[in-house]
């Protein structure tokens, strides 16, 4: 069976089958890339929490950022974020973003718990 929440004609922003969620990439407000990932991971905690999971769960992040000179301040933000002994597996790269105005997308795979 596959479930599908928060659903919309383009997308749905989880998606569960097989016990794993899976969550359309999240951006986040905010000027920096610091903010806007903070605001973006604490995105995904709330559809981790909607689809019956949490950080601890995480088995794949899949990062964007506009430009890589930010990928030391956007992991600040991250590394603080995940639990110790929970990093998913992960990736990171270069990536024209919908907006102008965005520096980081992350899209997030999770075991349901």
């Amino acid at each position: 069976m596959i479930e599908r929440r928060q659903t919309s004609a383009r997308m749905s922003k989880i998606v569960i089958h097989n016990g794993v969620a899976y969550l359309c990439g999240q951006v986040g407000a905010g000027d920096g890339v610091a903010e806007q990932t903070s605001d973006c991971l604490s995105r995904i905690d709330a559809l981790l929490k909607e689809a019956g999971s949490d950080r601890e769960y995480i088995l794949q992040a899949i990062i964007w950022l506009s430009d890589m000179a930010d990928f030391a301040a956007m992991n600040a933000v991250w590394d603080a974020w995940v639990p110790e002994g929970h990093a998913p597996a992960r990736a990171c790269g270069e990536a024209k973003l919908a907006r102008d105005v965005l520096k980081v997308e992350i899209i997030v795979t999770a075991a349901v718990k």
